[in-house]
């Protein structure tokens, strides 16, 4: 039975939905559920009133997700360990590049309020005009204004200043693999920023260190002792790739797990480290590999 219009009219427009609330939410999973629910709206909705589908979806969506805020947060405040979004691997989510929004940046939009993070995203992000987010938000044109300001000055403090293009990001992510996992303690040097921070977001789900490891001393460390505490048994590289806009690569590691590895660069140095390794973020992934997220 062939779609209807507006079967048609929402599958036009939901890459855009689902991108809209994948930033919103860090989680494709959480994003496809609103996605979801948003299509059961506009199913049982009074088409014939909807003067602008786009707007009138985008709006249900955001409103769904700013629901959705309040629970993820409470969740993030006993979460085990550091949190990271789900990773979104390119090529395969290609539609998410549209943005330009990197892990980097994800992680800056976490910092601010739900009303900050929609209104930059929709207004500075996705273009749209400014009385219509004030209609969204249901707040006046004036105080949005207020809300975009102050998250974009937050967020343009995280944007990244040296940016790596896919050859360079392929090399890069390549030898830190090779330094990491055979714990070559002067290449890494080579590699990384002294200030370097390292994230690994376990979830409480498989092995991870709990808190941030910053400082390249620090860092060197870690690599070096996992390095000789798994002599036997290296690291796999399973493929290198783009995450959440970032050089890195998928990787299964000593212990079994799989996980992504995502580095944000800057003047030719690392200055950051996201591991990936929760599994309940990792079911696309390991879908694409053909594999278990976790095998622990």
């Amino acid at each position: 039975m062939p779609p209807d219009a507006a079967t048609i009219a929402f599958e036009a427009h939901r890459p855009g939905l689902v991108r809209l609330a994948y930033r919103m939410l860090g989680s494709l999973a959480e994003a496809e559920d609103a996605v979801q629910e948003a299509w059961l709206r506009w199913s049982r909705a009074d088409r014939d009133a909807v003067r602008e589908p786009q707007a009138y979806l985008r709006r249900t969506v955001t409103r769904l997700c700013l629901d959705a805020m309040k629970s993820a947060r409470a969740r993030r405040e006993t979460y085990v360990g550091s949190w990271l979004p789900e990773p979104v691997i390119e090529p395969e989510d290609e539609a998410m590049r549209a943005d330009e929004i990197t892990l980097t940046l994800m992680l800056a939009l976490e910092r601010l309020s739900p009303l900050e993070r929609a209104a930059f995203l929709l207004h500075d992000v996705f273009a749209v005009p400014l009385e219509e987010v004030a209609i969204t938000l249901d707040r006046q044109p004036a105080s949005v204004r207020q809300l975009a300001v102050r998250a974009r000055a937050h967020v343009r403090a995280a944007a990244p200043r040296y940016p790596v293009d896919k050859a360079e990001g392929e090399r890069i992510a390549k030898a830190f693999f090779a330094a990491s996992t055979t714990g070559d303690v002067a290449t890494l040097r080579a590699m990384l920023a002294e200030s370097v921070v390292l994230h690994a977001d376990g979830g409480g789900k498989v092995r991870a260190f709990m808190n941030p490891i910053r400082g390249i001393e620090r860092a060197v460390r870690l690599f070096a002792g996992l390095s000789r505490k798994y002599a036997s048994q290296p690291a796999q590289l399973v493929r290198l790739a783009v995450i959440d806009g970032l050089p890195g690569y998928v990787s299964r590691e000593r212990d079994g797990v799989l996980q992504t590895t995502a580095l944000a660069v800057e003047a030719e140095r690392i200055v950051a480290v996201y591991i990936t390794r929760n599994p309940e973020k990792l079911t696309r992934v390991a879908q694409a590999e053909g594999g278990e997220p976790a095998q622990e």
